[in-house]
């Protein structure tokens, strides 16, 4: 254990307020943008039960982040809703990223029982032969709205997510006008990050100018969405720029009072905000930054959220290099860590897929 048993006063801001954790890398579908390139298995060697609760109560040492159950597929681990239960028990709020395709009426009335608070379902399309495509298995479309029908049956909110790429771009209006019709309480765009089997789609990632265009298009539908509904851009952090400069040229104040949870997020949350723990309990920035910050089976997760060397520089802004070093959005953007890993080798690198040119020159 590291000498200082607590954070110093300046570092308090920097509470994990998501934790994503991979309980098993076993999926049921073989999707081509997958992080984790998850499959049917085996894998060996994964976190056990107890493990879980373990590495649960020393989370609780440092925060109460909500808990993201994911995978693979989570529902694919036997134990899932014992460890659901016990998140619940501790006092954090499980949520659950799934494809949907496992949910029965039975599942949906245990993630009930055990405390999920919401569940996020994939769409990639808005139509079967779109969404199956995507994901390589015929027949995920129609389980993925046949799991949201069981959760809509048990009163489980849920949110659609969707990774944007030049293949779907187009569609993604299609996909938000689905999302909205089939109930949901919020809709997350994801901008594919080229990890994992995504490699083999990073011909098919979005330009800078693209990606912006799309982003500007993702603002404008908060005046047309239903009011209460929560459009959230992930792994696309520029969004929070652009939710600024559209705001100052609308005469708009960012408050929380008018921008929601949108007014005091930031845009890459990895290291500052948010971290991610594998199936063997090693923990990195993000699921798509693989920088391996401490294995919890070596270490508490106090000490790596607090101590990680990793951590401490993603904490330090001064220390981010080429544009984003010297934009004045560092503090609410902060670039894609990812996507500056993937590209370069150095995650405090400049983002490769942002067209905007700081005001600040030089460094």
């Amino acid at each position: 254990m590291h000498p200082k048993a607590h954070p110093g006063q300046d570092d308090k801001k920097f509470v994990p307020r998501l934790v994503a954790w991979e309980l098993t890398r076993h999926c049921n579908l073989d999707c081509v943008h997958c992080r984790a390139a998850a499959s049917k298995g085996p894998y060996e060697n994964e976190l056990t039960t107890e493990e879980c609760f373990r590495i649960l109560k020393e989370i609780k040492e440092v925060g109460s982040p909500i808990i993201i159950l994911t995978g693979g597929e989570p529902l694919m681990r036997p134990d899932i809703f014992e460890i659901a239960k016990e998140a619940s028990r501790l006092g954090f709020r499980p949520v659950m990223a799934t494809n949907g395709v496992l949910i029965s009426r039975e599942i949906a009335q245990k993630m009930k029982e055990t405390g999920i608070a919401r569940v996020s379902i994939s769409l990639d399309g808005a139509t079967p032969a779109s969404h199956d495509d995507f994901r390589k298995v015929p027949g995920a479309f129609e389980g993925a709205l046949r799991g949201i029908e069981f959760l809509k049956e048990a009163d489980i909110p849920f949110q659609i997510n969707t990774t944007v790429t030049e293949v779907n771009v187009d569609e993604v209006p299609k996909i938000l006008d689905l999302t909205i019709k089939l109930g949901a309480v919020a809709h997350h765009i994801f901008l594919l990050v080229p990890v994992g089997r995504g490699k083999d789609m990073a011909s098919q990632a979005l330009t800078a100018e693209k990606y912006e265009k799309v982003l500007h298009w993702f603002y404008d539908q908060r005046k047309r969405v239903p009011e209460g509904f929560h459009l959230k851009a992930t792994c696309a952090p520029h969004y929070y720029r652009i939710l600024r400069q559209r705001a100052r040229e609308e005469g708009q104040e960012v408050t929380y009072e008018t921008f929601g949870l949108d007014a005091v997020t930031r845009g890459c949350l990895a290291g500052t905000g948010f971290c991610f723990i594998s199936h063997r309990g090693v923990v990195q920035p993000c699921g798509y930054l693989e920088l391996n910050c401490g294995s919890l089976r070596e270490k508490s997760f106090p000490e790596v959220w607090w101590y990680s060397e990793i951590f401490e520089n993603l904490r330090n802004f001064k220390a981010y290099k080429g544009k984003c070093g010297r934009c004045e959005y560092i503090r609410v953007c902060g670039g894609c860590r990812a996507r500056a890993y993937e590209a370069t080798g150095d995650y405090l690198a400049e983002e490769p897929l942002c067209s905007y040119e700081p005001k600040k020159k030089g460094g």
